[in-house]
């Protein structure tokens, strides 16, 4: 009889550090303990990554906020390296660790063959970790459903915000995404 192999953050770190992965031609990441393959990005996923990486730039303050694109995060409680696609933490450097959900002020993922991970597995995950905020851009519905306020690992406050609406982060910042221009053929 065989079983899948559960690793540790720190087991997970110490391959990483040891190249285990290096030359798989895979973007992976640690998901309660599991080792995933992520769906690689196609012309429009990555399309929405720059359109809202560029937003987070020109809409957040330096001194505030360093906006971290496809970078991991540490959830080590839950035996997790996310890879989320876009992430506003703390401005700092993080040399010596990845930044963790007391670091994190917004977790943004685009949903275009993820959305009931990201709106299940994913929310679930960065609730019990407490992440403060987190969207997830639904591309099919063209929508962003909104998750914030984390209690006993839930989001208590869920929203969708549709094409035509602006979106205002809990983050303090200079311009609202604009979700007509973000969803615009």
């Amino acid at each position: 009889m065989s079983t899948s192999l559960h690793l540790t953050t720190d087991e997970y770190d110490r391959m990483v550090q040891r190249g285990a992965f290096d030359g798989l031609h895979r973007k992976i990441e640690l998901i309660r303990g599991e080792v995933r393959e992520m769906n690689p990005a196609g012309p429009l996923h990555n399309d929405y990554i720059d359109y809202l990486t560029e937003w987070s730039f020109l809409t957040t303050s330096r001194a505030k906020i360093r906006v971290r694109v496809q970078a991991d995060l540490d959830l080590s409680a839950l035996e997790s390296r996310p890879v989320p696609d876009v992430c506003w933490i703390v401005a700092g450097r993080y040399r010596d660790r990845h930044p963790t959900a007391a670091d994190v002020k917004l977790v943004i993922e685009i949903s275009d063959s993820s959305l009931h991970s990201d709106l299940i597995e994913k929310a679930t995950l960065y609730a019990e970790a407490g992440i403060v905020e987190y969207w997830v851009v639904d591309v099919q519905s063209s929508c962003v459903h909104i998750f914030r306020s984390p209690r006993a690992g839930v989001y208590t406050d869920r929203s969708v915000a549709k094409a035509g609406e602006q979106l205002v982060p809990l983050e303090p910042c200079d311009k609202p995404l604009d979700l007509g221009a973000l969803f615009a053929p």
